[in-house]
């Protein structure tokens, strides 16, 4: 009986998963246009996200270029050690930690907020074209390089005996910085770096919260009006409640993305006399793959990578974690 019970389960389960690949076969045929436009993406997920994750294996290896990863002696987790415990290295490199902790939460709670503010300047703009010309303003610094915009802020802050930028001489003439060196100074490179952040990128990031914003019901605005709400009533009311899902989900990706300080913007802004503060983790490891001594510090280059990304995940994890016990809002 228990032998028939179980041919029975057997042809059951046979049927059930016919039938379910019958209808998904047939989306697939109804759709087969859009789904051939998902090629490009998977493909390029495929060779530029998924397969270089393979490098990190190095992390694990005492690497030799001669030898190539696979063949390079398997180190585990040396490298790690090296890197937090050994005396040459654990210094450099909880330095470059901190470092990028500190800027990160700069950006936490001075830049993220910023796009969020020029959103609701933004839709109370009743003027189609000005609000469309002030948009593209702000869009703009976005889609030049890092080198142009760092390029930008380099020139406006320089001071020299030759020449001397605008807000330098502005802050001499002033009196809030009397020798007008910021850029040789360690304490404001953190303060130059974020808001050289929120300038290039504050314009752009404020459109997914302005579309939330246009997505919040014109009649719950009118009700407060009938009942006598004013323009700070209507933001604390109405729009900050009708965009708090966005609001909380970017506020997860970005707690996620805390230790995730891109090298570029750090290289072309620090210089020997700012070291100390603008130091990060990226930084770290893009000198030691590639111009710290021997060919055995590119398994350090790697493990500072993995460190951070794993880091990024087990941020993301608590973020959503306390978002979903707080607000019922999460990624997942």
């Amino acid at each position: 009986m228990s032998e028939k019970r179980r041919k029975n389960r057997l042809v059951k389960n046979r049927d059930a998963f016919l039938v379910s690949a019958a209808k998904n076969f047939s989306i697939l045929r109804k759709d087969w246009q859009l789904y051939c436009l998902l090629f490009p993406l998977l493909i390029w997920f495929a060779l530029f996200v998924y397969k270089p994750m393979g490098g990190l294996l190095v992390a694990f290896k005492d690497y030799k270029p001669d030898r190539g990863i696979l063949r390079s002696d398997f180190a585990g987790f040396y490298n790690f050690f090296k890197l937090m415990f050994d005396k040459t290295f654990m210094r450099e490199f909880w330095g470059a930690f901190r470092n990028t902790f500190m800027i990160s939460l700069y950006g936490l709670i001075f830049a993220f907020p910023i796009p969020i503010i020029l959103a609701v300047l933004f839709s109370e703009i009743i003027h189609d074209p000005y609000r469309k010309i002030t948009q593209t303003l702000t869009y703009l610094p976005y889609f030049l390089s890092e080198v142009t915009i760092t390029g930008l802020a380099l020139m406006l802050l320089k001071q020299s005996s030759l020449s001397t930028g605008i807000f330098a001489r502005l802050m001499l003439d002033i009196g809030f910085m009397p020798d007008g060196k910021i850029l040789e100074t360690a304490r404001y490179f953190r303060p130059l770096y974020c808001i050289t952040g929120i300038w290039k990128e504050s314009g752009y990031n404020s459109i997914v919260f302005f579309a939330a914003i246009m997505g919040v019901s014109p009649a719950l605005y009118e009700a407060l009006r009938v009942d006598g709400g004013n323009k700070l009533q209507e933001l604390r009311y109405v729009t900050l409640p009708g965009i708090s899902v966005t609001l909380t989900i970017m506020l997860i990706m970005r707690i996620g993305r805390m230790l995730s300080v891109g090298y570029e913007r750090v290289i072309l802004l620090y210089n020997i006399s700012t070291y100390s503060t603008g130091d990060v983790l990226s930084t770290l490891a893009y000198r030691m793959a590639l111009f710290v001594g021997n060919n055995s510090n590119t398994g350090m280059g790697a493990a500072i990578d993995m460190f951070n990304s794993v880091i990024g995940f087990f941020l993301v994890i608590g973020a959503n974690y306390v978002s979903r016990r707080v607000s019922s809002t999460s990624l997942w």
